[in-house]
Parts: C-alpha cells; sequence; structure tokens
C-alpha cells in the first residue's frame, strides 16, 4: 500500500534559491494543486498525528525504515480529497505539512555539506519571473514571504527529526507488525484485502512493562501512538468515498 519514497515525493527537480539568480523571481497564490490529484500516500510528521487522525487513515510504510504516512486513498494513483482539477473536495480537512512546503524544501547542495539550503522545485508553476505576483527579494535581500518560507521549512525539518527519534523508539520496543485490512463490499463475494504497510501491534504494546509504558506516557508517544491506531477506522471510509467517486479499487493491493 505504502512505502518510503527514495526521492522527494512531487519534486521533479531542486534548486537553490539565489539572491542573484532569482533575483527578479516571484510566487503566484494557486488554488489548485495538480501534483496531489494522483498520490494516495503522504508522508506525516508525528505531530500532526492529533489532526491528521480525525480525516485520514495514518499507517506506517514498509521495509526497515519505515515512516508515518498519511492515505489520501487506499489504492495507488487514487486521492478521494482531491478533485480531477487538483483542488481540496472538502475543504475542512487537515492537509499535511509534506504537501504544504512544496515546492520548497530544505537540502544538501553536496553530500559533505553540514548547512542546507532552500531550494525549490523549477518545474512548479507558482513560482518564476512573473509580472505579477510576490517577490521573493526586494533589493537583493530575502522577502518577508521568503523569510516565511523558510522558517517552515526549518520548522518541518525540526518536526521530521523528531518524527526520526519516535519511529527509532518504536524500533527499538519492537512495536510495528505487518498491516492487513480486509473490507466486504456489499454484492460482491471477493473481499478486498489491503496490505504492504505497517502498524502498531495492540497486543504488544499492551504487554509492554511497566517502566517502558511510563516512559512512552510521560514522553507523549503513548497518545500519538492511540491517535495512530483509532485512525484505521478510517480505513471503510476511504473505501466508500472510492466507491462513491467511481474509482473502484482492485480486489487486491501489494504495494
Amino acid at each position: 500500500m505504502a512505502s518510503a519514497p527514495q526521492l522527494p515525493l512531487f519534486y521533479n527537480g531542486l534548486e537553490p534559491l539565489s539572491s542573484e539568480v532569482h533575483a527578479n523571481y516571484k510566487v503566484k497564490p494557486s488554488d489548485t494543486a495538480p501534483f496531489l490529484v494522483n498520490q494516495h500516500a503522504i508522508p506525516v510528521t508525528v505531530e500532526e498525528f492529533p489532526l491528521i487522525q480525525r480525516h485520514m487513515p495514518i499507517v506506517f510504510s514498509s521495509g526497515e525504515d519505515a515512516i508515518p504516512i498519511a492515505l489520501m486513498g487506499l489504492n495507488e494513483g487514487v486521492n478521494v480529497f482531491i478533485s480531477e482539477e487538483g483542488r481540496l473536495i472538502d475543504e475542512t480537512i487537515y492537509v499535511p505539512a509534506y504537501i504544504r512546503r512544496y515546492p520548497y524544501m530544505l537540502a544538501r547542495l553536496r553530500p559533505d555539506a553540514d548547512e542546507l539550503s532552500l531550494c525549490f522545485d523549477p518545474s512548479s508553476p507558482t513560482i518564476g519571473a512573473f509580472d505579477e505576483g510576490d517577490a521573493l527579494f526586494t533589493d537583493g535581500q530575502p522577502s518577508e514571504l521568503t523569510q516565511n518560507i523558510l522558517k517552515f521549512n526549518e520548522n518541518f525539518e525540526q518536526a521530521a527529526a523528531r518524527t526520526g527519534q519516535f519511529m527509532k523508539e518504536i524500533k527499538e520496543l519492537d512495536l510495528l507488525m505487518e498491516g492487513e485490512v480486509t473490507i466486504q463490499q456489499d454484492g460482491i463475494e471477493q473481499p478486498f484485502v489491503y496490505r504492504g504497510f505497517q502498524m502498531i501491534d495492540e497486543k504488544k504494546l499492551s504487554e509492554l512493562r511497566g517502566d517502558q509504558m511510563r516512559k512512552i506516557s510521560q514522553s507523549g508517544m503513548l497518545p500519538l501512538l492511540y491517535a495512530h491506531l483509532f485512525s484505521l477506522a478510517l480505513m471503510r471510509e476511504i473505501f466508500a468515498r472510492q466507491v462513491k467517486l467511481g474509482k473502484m479499487p482492485q480486489p487486491q493491493l501489494n504495494a
């Protein structure tokens, strides 16, 4: 169902933002996100769990380097929250920070570099040498917009680091198990079975030693784990949305 991306999801390229090269670049506001139309799984940070769990299932990608992922659809190429034009169908849902930071991100320009540089995807139609829009630089200096973009990306990287620590602790406690969800649709004999993701093993969670349970409770991990577990009930709601939209899944999906 979901796997950790090897390259940044959404990005077709990365170019460091420069006050010299991009002195006249501007940003055009957009009410569409065409890059989201066919994306069903979005990386998320643990701090977002309480907000996301009300709208989307939260699972963990398969493999050793698992990351938390919000499901916007159960099948590859299906996003039940985005119209074909790239507009939110329901504007009340929480939009993960990974989506909101696009087309920008902090990246190392060289593998041996210590510092991260603010980069952008040059293929994005929202940024360029436009006549109209919000300037990225003023008199050779980052504009307020650019400073806000940088701050948002710095906060995202910090949240990603905390998420990495969260995943490390989950792994040390051996709480992840292979996930499987079976959905029986009325009128169809064969059930739809979804695999290819990981989830928290409730049995192992309940059997943690007292000192382990106290540690994850005091650190704030415990409510996040239950936010994930509670969100799994939304799998059937996402399935129902797919059926309603005429995007019938295949009988079985392995990712």
